[in-house]
C-alpha cells in the first residue's frame, strides 16, 4: 500500500508541472485536477489556483518592465515620445475688397497730325525754239543787198562765240559742204523745216547727230566768203535751198531776233 500511494504522490507533482507549463505558454487554461488520497483532503486544485494568479501575476509584471525584444516584428519602442496632434491651421477668409469706381481718366485727343504741304515749284518748260547766239548783234537782215538776195540774217559776236540749235532735230550737213558757206551745219527738224549754220571755225557736231533745243552746235567763224566772223543764219521751208525770211519765222516761234 504505501508504494502505491508513493506512485501516486508523483503523478500529482506532474500535474502541478503540467499546469505551470500551460500557464506560462499563455493558454489561460484551467488548472488541471488530480485525485489525492481517499482518506486525506486532498488541497491540489487550491495551489494550483494559487500558482496560476502568481503567474499571471508575474508575467503582468513582467511585460510592464521590460521593452520589446529587439528584432520583434511586434516591437513596438517605448523610449518614443508620444505624438501629439499636428495643429491644422485653420483658413483664415480674405475679406473681400469692395471694388472702387474710380473715375476714368479723361484723355486729352491728340489732334490728327496734319500732312504735310509738299510746294513742287512748277518747273519752267524749255522753250521749243531759241536763238541762235542769245545776245549777239544784227549785222545784216534778210532782203536784197547789192542787187543779190542775202537769204539769211548775220549775227556778229566775238570770235569763237558758242552757236545753238534752234531746235530739236537731226544733223544732215556738218563741214564744208557747200561753197561760200566755209564750215557749217544743217539741221532737219522735220515737217520740211531745216536751219542753216555758216562761217563757222568748227562744228561740235556730226552727221546723225540728235540735238535739242540750245545745244551747242559749233563756234562762230570767219570760214568762206566772209570779211570778218559772224553766223550767217537761214530758215529753209520746203525743202533745203528754200530759204525765207528767219526772222518771221522765228517770231512766229516767240524768239525775236532783232530784224
Amino acid at each position: 500500500m504505501a508504494r502505491h500511494r508513493a506512485a501516486r504522490r508523483r503523478v500529482s507533482r506532474g500535474a502541478y508541472i503540467a499546469t505551470g507549463l500551460a500557464v506560462l505558454v499563455g493558454f489561460g487554461v484551467a488548472a488541471i485536477t488530480v485525485g489525492g488520497d481517499g482518506d486525506r483532503p486532498d488541497n491540489t486544485a487550491l495551489v494550483a489556483e494559487d500558482a496560476l494568479a502568481r503567474t499571471n501575476a508575474a508575467n503582468r509584471a513582467d511585460r510592464s518592465e521590460r521593452d520589446p525584444l529587439d528584432g520583434s516584428p511586434t516591437a513596438v519602442p517605448t523610449d518614443l515620445p508620444t505624438p501629439t496632434a499636428a495643429a491644422t491651421p485653420t483658413a483664415v477668409p480674405a475679406t473681400p475688397v469692395a471694388p472702387t469706381s474710380a473715375a476714368p481718366a479723361t484723355r486729352k485727343a491728340s489732334p490728327k497730325p496734319k500732312p504735310a504741304r509738299t510746294t513742287v515749284k512748277p518747273t519752267k518748260a524749255s522753250p521749243a525754239w531759241v536763238s541762235p547766239m542769245p545776245g549777239a548783234p544784227v549785222s545784216s537782215c534778210y532782203g536784197m543787198r547789192g542787187g543779190v538776195l542775202h537769204a539769211g540774217i548775220d549775227l556778229a559776236g566775238a570770235d569763237n562765240t558758242p552757236i545753238h540749235a534752234v531746235a530739236a532735230g537731226t544733223v544732215v550737213t556738218a563741214g564744208a559742204a557747200y561753197d561760200g558757206y566755209g564750215i557749217s551745219v544743217v539741221i532737219d527738224h522735220g515737217n520740211g523745216i531745216l536751219t542753216h549754220y555758216a562761217h563757222q571755225n568748227r562744228t561740235a557736231v556730226g552727221v546723225g547727230d540728235r540735238v535739242t533745243a540750245g545745244q551747242t552746235i559749233g563756234y562762230e567763224g570767219a570760214t568762206g566768203d566772209a570779211t570778218g566772223p559772224h553766223l550767217h543764219f537761214e530758215v529753209h521751208q520746203g525743202g533745203l535751198w528754200n530759204q525765207i525770211d528767219p526772222a518771221v519765222f522765228m517770231r512766229s516761234h516767240g524768239v525775236d531776233l532783232g530784224c
